[in-house]
Order: structure tokens, then sequence, then C-alpha cells
């Protein structure tokens, strides 16, 4: 993926962002002690705990990600990771948390306490991600969410240690209601999730489209169960005979809605939000329901990415080759997880130590090009998904073509 371009408004931005960090950054000192991890001279590995989806309704989006974090761990370790005096070796320690909330805060418990852990990442649902939040603060364990619900890292005064990779509801928002009044259409029907992720949705959908005069004629949510009926979502969302609808969820929600859509005879347009890109969403099931539906999403989705030659596009491109090599095709979704690795591994080399406090005060300092798109982290914001990485997506022959 070329990068993005970068206009004269969002250096100066980024540079304050930047320049604001400096007396944190300072305050922290120069001590090299480990807090958190292995104790002892001969400690030199840097730890990373995650809580994912590896089964349960998440297990879509959490089995890309436990791939992409061992396909990074091993890349890194190839050289090691240089903090302070010593190369550390990073050890991932993998919890599966079912999808289920309960279970994600108590191994955030767990790898905070027991395992020591120097950073959490994970949480693709935003209710795993929403209980492992309090307990990383708690712990003061800087924590990277793969959710993509606005209030993962806000308020910023009770998320001192959170970060939050994806893309914003608001940018993603704005994005479709763009394309959705570029293609003509006035009347629109929104299908959200059930929680948070869905939450952020309608309301970031129903200002969006304000902004570009759509109508939004209906807004329905879906039911909470994997396995349940969508036919009555389905039928209010259609009733006022929208000319596209948008579907606002993570997969394998979005595939299913999309499904059932074409079961009741709608043959208009259909959006996704970000959180549709997986390998369910084209599966052979969903196939002909998506074909012809757009997304935005970031532009790592898109091959065209392969043939950038900076020092992420490089990264970019060796990360895809390894997926495929291993897994045989490359989700979109994937980059997330290596990026959370890369985002906590500069932290450590910027602070020269692994201290989680010093962590987080360089987490939150980091204006870089990631896999996935650009991050712009700063004390005032840890939501680091810069606008400008995102694209628009279509599904041409069961695949995602790049629009724009």
């Amino acid at each position: 993926m070329a990068g993005p371009a970068v206009q004269a408004w969002t250096l100066s931005r980024r540079g304050l962002l930047a320049a604001a960090a400096t007396t944190l950054l300072a305050a922290c000192g120069r001590d090299d002690e480990d807090r958190g991890g292995p104790r002892g001279p001969g400690s030199t590995e840097l730890l990373v705990g995650a809580s994912l989806e590896l089964t349960g309704p998440g297990r879509v989006l959490g089995v890309l990600q436990e791939r992409a974090l061992k396909i990074t761990a091993d890349k890194l370790n190839e050289q090691g990771v240089p903090v302070g005096n010593l190369r550390r070796n990073i050890r991932l320690v993998i919890r599966d948390n079912a999808s289920e909330p309960r279970l994600a805060a108590q191994h955030a418990t767990e790898l905070a306490t027991r395992e020591n852990v120097h950073a959490l990442v994970g949480g693709c649902l935003a209710e795993t991600s929403l209980a492992i939040i309090p307990i990383a603060q708690q712990q003061q364990v800087p924590f990277i969410s793969f959710a993509a619900a606005d209030n993962i890292n806000v308020p910023l005064a009770q998320r001192t240690y959170i970060f939050k990779l994806t893309p914003d509801a608001r940018d993603v928002a704005r994005a479709l209601a763009r394309l959705i009044r570029s293609q003509g259409f006035e009347r629109v029907g929104l299908l959200a999730a059930p929680g948070a992720h869905g939450d952020s949705g309608v309301r970031a959908l129903t200002a969006a489209l304000k902004s570009v005069d759509v109508d939004l004629v209906k807004v329905t949510r879906l039911p909470l169960p994997e396995n349940a009926d969508y036919r009555p979502a389905v039928r209010k969302v259609t009733d006022p005979d929208p000319e596209a609808v948008v579907v606002w969820g993570t997969a394998p929600f979005s595939g299913k809605a999309a499904r059932v859509l074409r079961q009741a005879d709608y043959e208009g347009r259909i959006f996704f939000d970000a959180g549709a890109v997986a390998e369910d969403t084209l599966s052979e099931a969903n196939a002909p329901a998506v074909e012809g539906a757009y997304a935005v999403h970031p532009g790592s989705l898109g091959s065209s990415s392969l043939t950038n030659t900076s020092t992420a596009g490089l990264d970019r491109r060796d990360f895809v080759y390894r997926y495929i090599h291993l897994h045989g095709s490359f989700s979109g979704f994937a980059p997330y997880a290596s990026d959370s690795l890369r985002l906590i591994v500069n932290a450590a080399r910027l602070g020269k130590s692994v201290d989680r406090g010093r962590l987080r005060a360089y987490l939150g300092n980091q204006i870089t090009e990631g896999i996935a798109g650009a991050y712009s982290f700063a004390p005032i914001r840890h939501g680091g998904m810069e606008p400008d990485s995102l694209g628009v997506f279509t599904v041409v022959s069961g695949a995602w073509s790049r629009v724009s």
C-alpha cells in the first residue's frame, strides 16, 4: 500500500501531539529496571499476553490475530529486540477467551499478575476488550485492543493504559456516507450488531448520513446469539424500501446478515463497515449475497500495497508472504495483531526498558506507518488509526477489490 498522503496540516497536528508528550517521557526517567516480566539478571524476554477469541462467535477474527502474532514474533526474534543494553526475545502467552467477557477479564488478571507480562493485546470483540480494560488499568499494564467500539479508549482519564488500533467509527461512517451519496442513493437502512460496536455505528452513521443529506429511513439491531433468526430484523429494515442497506457489525454476523437480506429478496446495494472484512464474509455460503457489496477498510486489504518499497511496505510484503505461505490466503483483518507487537517493540526500544509505565509512555508517543495503516498516538489520543489510511473496497468474483 502506498503510504497515505500527509498534508501539511496533518504534520503540524502530529507534531503538536508529539511535542505534548515530551514532559511525560522525560518524567519517566532513564532507569532500565523492569516492572512486569521475569526478574533477575538473566531475564531477556519481552513478555506479551494475549486474550483472543479462538473459539465462539469471535473466532473468525481471533484466529487471524493469533496467526499474525506468531508470524511477527518469529520474524522479530530472528534478530532479537534491542532494549537498552540487551537483545530480548519476544515470548507470547496466548489464552482463548472463547468470546466470553468474563473469561477475558480472568485472563487479563492472570496474565498481569501471575505471568507478569509487560503488555497485553487482544479483545477482537468490543465486549471482551471492555472486560479487559479495568484489569489492565488497575494493574497498570499497557493494553492494545483490536476491537472497534468508540468507548474502548475513552474517556481518556479512565483509559490511560489503553490503546486502540482500529479506525474510529466516525471516520468509517464518513467514508461510507460519501460513498453512498456519490452513488446517488438517498434512502438508507441500517442493520447494526448488538453491543458497543453496533452502538458506535448507529451514532456515527446517523450523523454522517445527515451531513450529506441522505435519509436514514430505518435502524434495526441484529439479535445477539450467533444462531439467532435474522429474518425479523431484515423485514423491519427493508420495509421502508431503502435503496441501500448498511450492515454494521463484525464477521460472522456481517456475512449472515447479507445472506438473509438476499434471501428476503432485497435487491439493493449492501455496504459494510471494516468489521466485516474477514475470510468468513467471503465464504462459499455468503459469496453470492456479498458479491458487489462495498466496505470501508484500511488500505492494507488491497494487493496494490505490496508494491510499496518503503520500510513499512517491505514489512507488509514480508508479512503477507509469510501469512500466505503458512495459511494459504491473506485476510485484511490480520495485520492489527502484527502492528500491536511492533508498537510494543518500538516502545521498549525507544524507552530502553520493558517497564510497564515506560512502555505506556512511549506507546503514547508514536507516529508510525504500520502494516494495517498509519497510527498517530499521543498522550491526548489513544486511538491511533489515521482516517487517510482507509480505502473503499468492493467484492468482485469473491474477492475484495480496491475502488479508491
